[in-house]
């Protein structure tokens, strides 16, 4: 069965062009030679694709005749993802999100907040 298929029956992809285009940008490698669409894969094959900035990593245990569910996946495919490779895109995920370079733009509701409570704190009787 050709990579692509291959990645699309095991729902790795949505569709087999989105697989496709996976391994013409080099996203995809068997046994560490990065593949064109076409390769066949065969059973004990160690496949690497990246994927929303995680590589994951799975060994082929057989090939399906069509698509599966995503119940029966784990019977034709062994997924030996490090769990480090999903800490550091969950890290990247929230340094992403609270990043914004100072000085840029307008304050946001919660910055608006921070430089209110600093003020009223700097006016409480306490300090006088």
């Amino acid at each position: 069965m050709r990579i692509d298929k291959y990645l699309w029956c095991v729902r790795y992809y949505k569709t087999r062009n989105i697989a496709t285009e996976a391994c013409k940008k080099g996203h995809i490698s068997i046994n560490g030679q990065t593949v064109k669409p076409s390769r066949e894969v065969f059973p004990t094959d160690k496949i690497r694709l990246r994927k929303d900035q995680i590589y994951y990593e799975l060994t082929v245990l057989d090939i399906p005749d069509s698509r599966v569910g995503a119940k029966l996946t784990d019977i034709y495919r062994l997924d030996t993802t490090p769990p480090e490779a999903f800490e550091s895109a969950e890290l990247l995920k929230y340094a992403k999100e609270h990043y914004r370079k100072k000085g840029t733009g307008r304050p946001t509701k919660k910055d608006r907040r921070d430089i209110e409570d600093y003020l009223d704190d700097d006016e409480s009787p306490e300090n006088e």
